[in-house]
């Protein structure tokens, strides 16, 4: 399974958020993973890829959506095949918090279509708004999108898990998710039909007049927390920080409740200034 090969890459992102690895006893166990019966072709596409025996049947239950919910499965029972796919990075069991982006060369967009086909949503928000997401709860996963995101349209996102739930919710929009699809779902890539359309169709969006464009988010820096804490007055700090007072205000509320980190009690540095 050559990961630099845009095939296998989408093919091994998608099983590791989608797919289920599971152990038995002695050589037994299997991979499975279960789709809705409309995207049955890409686990055909899977099953032309790999060069084991395996099997694809269609199951209907009842869910909290539909009483009669129509799927498909895809199982592979090889211990060959199933050993790989664990060698190269798909654990055993439960996993959502414990994949990682592979550790061998690969195929960086092809895994990322393949993490986003499995996990994410493409398309128009009800304003009318491209974007690009993706739920996870694996860190090392959304914090490697945020990094090739950043490379490719120089958008930046910095993860955070939601409270509800513990889960990452990474959300790209307007130009940085036309110009992320546009890289990601490139023509004749293996895909989900659906979300490869999607995906097309935001090419045709454009800013409409008078869309502000907001400009690139401003870090802030421990010098410049110590003074917002020294002063402990937003509108004030604002004028010696050359910032908003709102935004002076958010951050000193983050960091008197901790949400993020104090800054360290040192001088500042000549490289901090």
């Amino acid at each position: 399974m050559d990961l630099q090969d845009p095939r296998y890459a989408y093919m091994f992102g998608f099983l590791q958020a989608d797919g289920h690895l599971s152990r038995g006893p002695g050589r037994k166990g299997n991979l499975t993973v279960e789709l809705n019966a409309r995207d049955v072709e890409i686990l055909r596409e899977f099953q032309r890829l790999t060069p084991y025996n395996s099997s694809i049947n269609t199951r209907t239950r009842a869910t909290n959506f539909s009483a009669e919910h129509h799927s498909v499965i895809w199982a592979l029972y090889a211990l060959e095949a199933r050993t790989i796919l664990n060698d190269i990075g798909l654990p055993y069991g439960r996993k959502s918090t414990r994949i990682t982006p592979p550790r061998i060369a690969f195929s960086r967009p092809d895994y990322l279509r393949g993490i986003l086909d499995a996990d994410g949503s493409v398309g128009y928000t009800g304003q009318g708004l491209p974007f690009l997401s993706l739920t996870t709860a694996s860190t090392a996963v959304g914090a490697y999108l945020c990094h090739y995101t950043k490379k490719v349209t120089g958008a930046e996102r910095q993860i955070r898990r939601n409270e509800r739930d513990s889960i990452y919710n990474i959300v790209y929009t307007k130009e940085a998710a036309v110009k992320l699809a546009a890289h990601l779902y490139y023509p004749g890539c293996l895909a989900l039909e659906r979300k490869r359309a999607a995906a097309t169709a935001l090419a045709a969006w454009q800013r409409p007049a008078g869309m502000r464009i907001r400009p690139p988010g401003r870090r802030w820096r421990p010098s410049e927390d110590r003074i917002l804490l020294r002063l402990g007055d937003p509108a004030r700090a604002a004028v010696d920080l050359d910032r908003t007072a709102r935004s002076c205000a958010v951050r000193l509320w983050r960091l008197r409740t901790g949400l993020v980190a104090l800054p360290p009690h040192e001088p500042d540095t000549p490289e901090e200034l």
